[in-house]
């Protein structure tokens, strides 16, 4: 039987033989990676930390598991319109077992090929399985929170809620048949970055983020930045197919406020508003405009505010969002 790898033979088995792309002067096994910007660019970057029994259920299939790491970090690139580079991998283990690294890296590698970014180093230890993954990407034309004007419409890039409604199904909590299973666990698991999109977007947004809090929570975001309020018709709001099937009635409060989904919610000029659908057309998804920002009352003292309305009533969801304190 093999003995546990240690720190330096888990990078040079499972993590030293990973493609590098573009601009990739010197990779893994150095002190430092040694990285070329594109001229004329900025730079985005953007880290997020995956922690077992919290972001993801205890002894959750690794591949998932990085897949996901990969995948919500690919989001925060999409959100700033910035194609992907660079990542780096700091991973604390409790042990070193060949199995677990084994998926992990097969998961985590075949998503960084399907997006065309390179690991160029990070950090490996031991303690509770903790999954911290920062990306870098490039961008000529980035897409910020605080663009926003009032009279802009907004925008989400897709269905809504499933993740959310999938979560119980995830946790353990509910049994379903074999099909709704797998679509639950690839909804939680392989949310879609909206790289394609936010491309099409360049030139026609003017703020955007994505959405990994909740629809209220993250658009409250954008109007906090740009000073403004929101108003939002729920009637609007595209909910996931999978939602309904999970959630049934809840499925429509899932939507604005679960989470996880790493759709887009963008906002646009007037102008703009018919230039976006035809750019996006027949693309990864099709944004749905779900409402307008709206001026602030002068010299209120109250935060920015998302005012939701269904069927012409003023409706108030249980809780905006996911909190993460």
């Amino acid at each position: 039987m093999r003995a546990a790898p240690g720190e330096f033979e888990i990078i040079r088995e499972y993590f030293a033989g990973a493609p590098c792309g573009e601009g990739v002067v010197l990779g893994i096994g150095d002190d430092c990676a040694l990285l070329q910007p594109p001229a004329g660019e900025q730079l985005a970057t953007s880290v997020d930390t995956l922690v077992a029994g919290r972001h993801f259920p205890e002894g959750a299939d690794p591949a998932l598991v990085a897949g996901r790491a990969l995948r919500v970090n690919l989001s925060d690139l999409a959100a700033m319109n910035a194609r992907p580079l660079w990542f780096t991998l700091a991973l604390t283990i409790p042990e070193s077992d060949r199995t677990w690294l084994r998926g992990f890296a097969d998961g985590l590698l075949q998503t960084a090929r399907a997006y065309g970014i390179s690991l160029v180093g990070g950090d490996t230890t031991r303690g509770p399985l903790t999954i911290t993954v920062q990306v870098t990407g490039a961008t000529a034309a980035p897409l910020r929170r605080d663009g926003a004007r009032a009279g802009d419409a907004v925008f989400v890039s897709g269905p809504l809620g499933a993740a959310a409604a999938a979560l119980p199904v995830i946790l353990g909590e509910r049994t379903v048949e074999p099909g709704c299973f797998q679509r639950a666990v690839s909804a939680y698991y392989a949310p879609e970055p909206q790289l394609q999109t936010a491309a099409a977007l360049s030139g026609l947004a003017s703020s955007a983020l994505d959405i990994s809090d909740g629809l209220l929570a993250d658009l409250g975001h954008i109007c906090a930045a740009s000073n403004l309020d929101a108003e939002l018709v729920m009637e609007d709001l595209p909910v996931d197919p999978l939602a309904v099937e999970l959630a049934g009635s809840r499925a429509l409060e899932l939507a604005a406020t679960g989470g996880d989904d790493y759709q887009l919610c963008f906002t646009v000029p007037p102008a703009m508003v018919d230039a976006v659908k035809e750019r996006c057309a027949g693309g990864e998804s099709a944004p749905v405009q779900i409402g307008t920002l709206v001026a602030r009352t002068p010299g209120a003292q109250d935060r920015a505010r998302v005012r939701c309305f269904l069927n012409g009533e003023e409706w108030q969801a249980a809780r905006p969002g996911y909190r993460h304190f």
